[in-house]
């Protein structure tokens, strides 16, 4: 009996350590597995303003107009290995580093699943803006890749402006626009001008390669500017590479340049995902200077053009308000309307100018009011001046009175 106790003891004791060790084996497995699924439940980090830029964009008119909303495919996206991921990204045709990982391959699945909508719109209105941003890029022998920064930066709306200030396609802030030339005041913010502020970006990068010599590191500092970058540098020991400094970062320029990556991607291999291109029709245009003071009001109306046309074509006028008189002036036109303002521009500039300009050029104030004001306080100033000059000679006359008396006793 004693032996049989012991027996069931010892396996007591050999069998307990073993079913604790599964136990914590289990337990590590399971952790593992949460982290993991943690981990793809981690929301992306997008640039500031990306959701609110494409919200714009499709209150724009040539959305509301001129597209065609047939053209959503819900197909589900076939899934792409990491490997031929790898493979596309290694034959595009580009001068900065594409590499791949798995910040990568997230970002890639934001835009091919969540936000395929989104994608074909930008493939849209990327037929009107690629060539703009092309022409700057090369000017200034700069990446032809560098095309889709707009669109991780502003969805490709020329009128988005972020909670920072930074505003346009490009996404400039005010100081770093009017570094570069561009005109920024109560009436114009030539950051939303697509040519002009794609000149002022173009010089930009340019710049910040001069500083870097390194391509993925000018667009971080793009996003979350030198200061962050040269910090991260610090904190890093020294390197000089995105990858190394990465830890370091703010958090959304952790996914700045995992996104355009993706963009890059993206904008390449959409057929291979299932994405089609939107239907969207916006009109040639032709750019006639002008000299006046001009609303565009006074073009749509009597050139009988919906004003959210001109406004989406001009959107660098703050107000509708053309300052021609103060310098010449660019406005966009469709191309075959731009003769008939010609031919009519004096009848256009005199439509309804007074009631659209409403500032004075000659003010001259209520004089009665004036003067009414200035007795009064006149009459009162004298009054004060009666009653100090009374008590002055109330107390000269005491003074006199005690020096009496002194001289009596």
């Amino acid at each position: 009996m004693r032996f049989l106790f012991n027996c069931l003891i010892i396996t007591l004791l050999t069998t307990l350590p073993l079913c604790s060790f599964a136990a914590e084996a289990e337990k590590n497995v399971n952790d593992s597995v949460s982290k993991e699924i943690k981990k793809q439940l981690e929301p992306l980090v997008m640039p500031e303003g990306y959701d609110m830029s494409f919200n714009g964009l499709l209150n724009q008119w040539y959305e509301r107009k001129n597209i065609n909303t047939s053209f959503v495919d819900d197909k589900v996206d076939p899934y792409v290995s990491d490997s031929v991921i790898i493979d596309r990204l290694s034959k595009l045709p580009a001068i900065m580093e594409l590499p791949f990982n798995e910040h990568i391959r997230k970002c890639i699945d934001f835009y091919t699943i969540q936000k395929r909508k989104q994608v074909s719109y930008m493939l849209a209105m990327g037929q009107y803006y690629m060539p703009i941003f092309e022409d700057q890029l090369l000017a200034n022998k700069l990446p032809d890749e560098l095309k889709y920064l707009p669109i991780i930066e502003s969805a490709l709306n020329p009128t988005a402006y972020s909670r920072a200030g930074a505003g346009g396609l490009w996404q400039l802030m005010v100081s770093t626009g009017r570094i570069y030339g561009l005109q920024i005041n109560s009436l114009i913010d030539e950051r939303m001008d697509p040519y002009k502020s794609s000149i002022a970006a173009a010089k930009y990068l340019k710049d910040l390669f001069r500083v870097y010599g390194d391509w993925n590191l000018v667009i971080a500092a793009y996003n979350c500017g030198p200061g962050n970058v040269n910090k991260a540098i610090r904190r890093s020991g020294g390197k000089r590479d995105y990858w190394q400094i990465y830890p370091y970062l703010p958090n959304e320029t952790r996914n700045y340049v995992p996104i355009f990556i993706a963009a890059n991607y993206v904008m390449n291999y959409y057929k291979q995902h299932n994405l089609n291109v939107a239907s969207v029709c916006l009109p040639m245009t032709d750019t006639i200077m002008v000299k006046e003071k001009v609303h565009l009001v006074q073009i749509a109306d009597l050139m009988n053009l919906p004003i959210a046309e001109l406004r989406t074509l001009n959107p660098q006028y703050r107000q509708d308000i053309v300052p021609g008189n103060f310098q010449p002036c660019a406005i966009r036109l469709p191309l075959n309307e731009a003769s008939s303002f010609l031919q009519n521009k004096d009848k256009i500039v005199a439509y309804k100018a007074d009631e659209l300009f409403t500032n004075r050029l000659l003010v001259e104030p209520a004089e009665g009011v004036y003067f009414a004001k200035n007795s009064k306080a006149s009459k009162h100033s004298v009054k004060g001046s009666k009653s100090k000059k009374k008590s002055s000679s109330s107390k000269s006359r005491s003074s006199k009175k005690s020096k009496s008396k002194r001289k009596k006793h």
